[in-house]
């Protein structure tokens, strides 16, 4: 269970169209978000959020945090762009997930790599990319850092960008066994009656499909998303910790954005707030 779909999308959504203009280099406002979604991927099991977040646009010149997510940027041209990509997943208190119950935690995830934009259609108002992010894991407790291996997920992105943005993206998923073993692995030790011992293989995680929608009134800014995860041919798929085979996630949010930098910078075809 990642939070692409939900905190990025949040404070990073874009909201309006604008060819060449000159916006300011930062914007800054405060917002909420009401989301659900499962405790992981293949988890009959979903939980409900209200997340306060601090909504924030930032427009440098290798550093960016817009409609795409925070990201440094590594090289750009017309029609390819290679940056850093960020996602993570919350903590999971297994005595609250009845397939965990007794096993230990999942402590929140945070993911790192490099990602590469490919643009295979841009006529205003629409877009057409192809992603290839590619990011490796890591949980944290606050006391310590564990790695989980690495996750790689090519989309396919199509964005209208008019009075509201519209944006739908599709692709597999693909983790190593590292990153499987974390999620859906049980080691003897946790062995029950109804709980097998499994260890789960590198490969193939799952499809995804996500559908947002974001717009601007003025200082305020509306956004909703749902997500759809597949699972029914991943590698995990026969893990007892998986007792269904899809996911699904959703959520709406609000945020309010009450101060800007004097100082502008120019802006080509670029989806904002």
């Amino acid at each position: 269970m990642t939070l692409r779909a939900t905190l990025v999308f949040f404070l990073f959504s874009p909201l309006a169209f604008a060819a060449e203009q000159t916006l300011p280099l930062w914007e800054l406002g405060v917002g909420a978000a009401a989301i659900r979604f499962p405790d992981y991927r293949g988890s009959e099991q979903s939980r409900q959020y209200l997340l306060p977040f601090p909504a924030l646009i930032y427009r440098g010149d290798k550093l960016k945090v817009d409609r795409k997510g925070m990201r440094g940027l590594l090289f750009e041209s017309e029609r390819v762009v290679l940056d850093i990509s960020l996602d993570g997943a919350v903590p999971v208190d297994s005595d609250q997930n009845g397939a965990r119950e007794g096993m230990p935690d999942l402590d929140a995830v945070f993911e790192i790599g490099p990602s590469l934009k490919l643009s295979l259609y841009d006529s205003e108002p629409f877009e057409m990319r192809l992603n290839l992010p590619y990011r490796y894991v890591y949980s944290s407790d606050l006391t310590r850092l564990d790695s989980h291996g690495t996750l790689f997920h090519p989309n396919l992105s199509f964005d209208y960008n008019g009075r509201s943005h519209i944006g739908l993206s599709l692709g597999p998923l693909y983790a190593s066994q590292e990153y499987h073993d974390y999620y859906y692995s049980v080691t003897p030790e946790y062995v029950t009656a109804t709980r097998p011992a499994y260890r789960s293989e590198g490969g193939y995680s799952g499809m995804r499909y996500t559908l947002g929608w974001s717009r601007r009134y003025n200082g305020f800014w509306l956004g909703a998303f749902v997500r759809y995860d597949d699972l029914s041919n991943a590698v995990f798929r026969d893990s007892p910790l998986v007792t269904q085979e899809d996911a699904l996630m959703g959520g709406i949010s609000l945020a309010w954005f009450f101060k800007q930098s004097a100082r502008r910078v120019r802006v080509e075809e670029e989806a904002v707030y």
